[in-house]
């Protein structure tokens, strides 16, 4: 049987039908479909999304880049088990989803983009916006895709649809090797009309199978965590993902093996418990890297090993250092020459409990982390309470959305100073209450995946923080909250430019060059040799950044200190928009680095005393470096 459809609207009916299953749970995967039409979408898709909007909800956005960022959110949040569809025209339209592309594939978040593409039939060619390859005729511009795409397809013939869309769901919904998943559609194609078979639009659910770990390498497993005098686990992403917290936190009751996470993996096991060391590497606490430069055995779960999360690989210290790696990924399993064990995260660490059989580690290694993380938790206290200022310090605003968030709430971040301060501070009291994009640490993300994630939690309050910088790239989604009315809040920390960089400039020698959004003159506003100030005085530029959210159609409120910010973000609670807080601080009052290292190379050669000093310190540093390649 068969039904005669054309692509445009087989496609969003394929999609409506789709589901996926895990632990005999079975859900809709496609919450529905974000967009901007133009001339390469608007009779095709636009068409069919009109027509079956009660199957594939629309959602118009503002920007393309942006929309895709919305479906990130809400995929992240979703633990990869839910998913957005993102249209739009060939052209700029299409690529600039691109880098919305890359952020999804480089933190493995499921995201369906189809964009349109040139005229199947080339009679019309060459069309508004094409893009010309003399030397090859079936280059477009969504090639650009390719390198950034789990999977990509251009859809060429009707009949294509078919296999193309059922390896799309293939890959979206495999834990191992999703991300975004692009099929081009010419345009004239997704007007086209052909006969569908019946079944392919029927309801058809994917099983996600939890992999249990082999035998013989959990067996291998244990063994090295019996004979490991300073074990140390760091937890990742994947442990959120795979719903394995509780095992995590059995596990490390079971044995007292002390937890560090990633970014991605914040919130694994509660700020509060008392083996809990909190963030690891780069930006990671004194407790953690203390652990990390001793651990004699690091279990890495459900991580891919980022340079941040091994401080550019000078975190782990230990002569004799061995690395077990549980992901569901072999390609990461596999990294630092560790124990490959590649498994769900909650069948491995259950299983490597069993295994133990009850065996504890050093009772003084136990005990180390006890007392480090009792530490680190004062130091939190003492940063987020400073009485900095005026202006008060990013660290303090963190400890008062922190404290308005309470049990449930969730924070949204992407890029800056404020990420690195945020894994440091942030007491997470709930696996999901922890929303940073790190993978791509993507400027402008920040504010569409607030509403990704309040798309998919409506219950939770979503506290967006947001630097002035990243700020200035995407704010027009405050828009798209406002017409569908979602109520995030989005605290907006103005330093008057670019803290991350500007800190990281002053550390290699460079005094903070192009990095204040200060008048010119003519020349780049330095900073002070101490890193305290401006070296001259400059006029900040005459940018109100929270009329500009105004004008967006936000409600705004301004804070000067942060008894003013903990009461505005009180007066935020239950609203049914947007609502954005602004508050000046002090882009000078920093959070240390806590033994924490990046590898970020400084000119060999240079004139500046401050660049040579910065070289000799840098090539001190670089020493601890090392490859791990102890076979486990």
């Amino acid at each position: 049987m068969s039904v005669r459809l054309t692509v445009g609207q087989a496609l969003v009916r394929f999609l409506a039908a789709q589901e996926v299953e895990r632990d005999g749970e079975r859900r809709r995967f496609f919450a529905g479909c974000l967009g901007i039409f133009g001339h390469g979408n608007v009779a095709g898709l636009g068409q069919a999304l009109q027509q079956h909007e009660e199957l594939l909800p629309y959602h118009q956005a503002r920007n393309e880049q942006a929309m895709v960022h919305v479906a990130s959110g809400y995929a992240r949040q979703r633990n990869r088990l839910g998913a957005f569809a993102c249209t739009t025209s060939i052209g700029p339209g299409a690529t600039n989803m691109v880098t919305g592309a890359a952020l999804a594939t480089i933190n493995r978040l499921p995201v369906l983009l189809l964009p349109s593409d040139t005229f199947a039939s080339r009679r019309p060619h060459p069309v508004l916006q094409q893009l010309e390859v003399p030397h090859d005729a079936t280059a477009s511009v969504n090639d650009c895709f390719r390198p950034v795409s789990r999977y990509f397809d251009r859809v060429e013939r009707p009949e294509q649809l078919v296999p193309s869309a059922l390896e799309a769901m293939r890959v979206l919904t495999d834990p191992a090797d999703t991300g975004a998943v692009t099929l081009a559609l010419p345009e004239d194609l997704q007007t086209e009309a052909f006969e569908m078979p019946e079944s392919f639009l029927e309801p058809r659910a994917w099983t996600i199978w939890r992999q249990p770990p082999a035998a013989d390498a959990l067996a291998r497993a244990a063994e090295l965590v019996r004979a490991a005098r300073r074990p140390l686990i760091v937890a990742g992403g994947g442990v959120i993902y795979s719903e394995a917290t509780d095992a995590l936190r059995e596990l490390v009751e079971a044995t007292g093996i002390p937890v560090c996470e990633t970014q991605a993996g914040r919130g694994a096991l509660a700020s509060d418990h008392p083996l809990s060391l909190g963030a690891v590497g780069a930006t990671g606490t004194s407790a953690a890297n203390r652990l990390a430069r001793d651990a004699d055995l690091v279990i890495g779960v459900g991580t891919r090993w980022s340079d941040f999360t091994t401080a550019s690989k000078s975190a782990f210290q230990h002569p004799d250092v061995h690395f077990v790696n549980v992901n569901v990924a072999s390609f990461d399993a596999a990294k630092h020459s560790g124990l490959a064990l590649v498994a769900d995260a909650r069948l491995a660490l259950e299983a490597l409990r069993e295994s133990l059989g009850g065996d504890r580690v050093d009772p003084e290694w136990e005990r180390l982390a006890g007392v480090q993380s009792a530490e680190w938790a004062a130091e939190v206290e003492r940063l987020v309470h400073a009485n900095h200022g005026p202006p008060p310090s990013q660290a303090e605003v963190i400890g008062a959305v922190n404290d308005a968030a309470g049990g449930d709430g969730v924070v949204v971040c992407a890029a800056g100073s404020m990420p690195g301060d945020l894994h440091k501070l942030w007491r997470a009291r709930d696996p999901k209450s922890y929303h940073v994009e790190y993978g791509y640490s993507c400027m402008g993300y920040e504010i569409p995946g607030g509403i990704g994630v309040k798309l998919a939690a409506p219950d939770r309050e979503v506290f967006v923080m947001i630097g002035d910088g990243s700020y200035l790239m995407l704010p027009g989604e405050l828009t798209t909250a406002v017409a569908e009315g979602i109520g995030i809040v989005v605290v907006l920390v103005d330093n008057h430019g670019y803290s991350s960089i500007g800190a990281l400039s002053r550390s290699l020698g460079s005094a903070g060059f192009g990095t204040h959004y200060r008048r010119q003159d003519g020349t780049q506003l330095l900073d002070r040799p101490d890193g305290q100030g401006p070296a001259t005085d400059a006029e900040p530029l005459p940018v109100d950044l929270a009329t500009n959210a105004e004008s967006l159609g936000a409600r705004v409120l301004r804070a000067k200190t942060i008894d003013n910010l903990r009461t505005a973000l009180e007066e935020t609670r239950g609203a049914s928009g947007p609502v954005v807080v602004h508050i000046e601080v002090d882009r000078y009052a920093g959070v240390p680095s806590y033994e924490g290292w990046w590898d970020v190379p400084v000119a060999e050669v240079s004139d500046d005393p401050a660049v040579r000093s910065a070289r000799e310190e840098y090539e001190r540093t670089r020493r601890g470096q090392r490859h791990y390649l102890e076979a486990p």
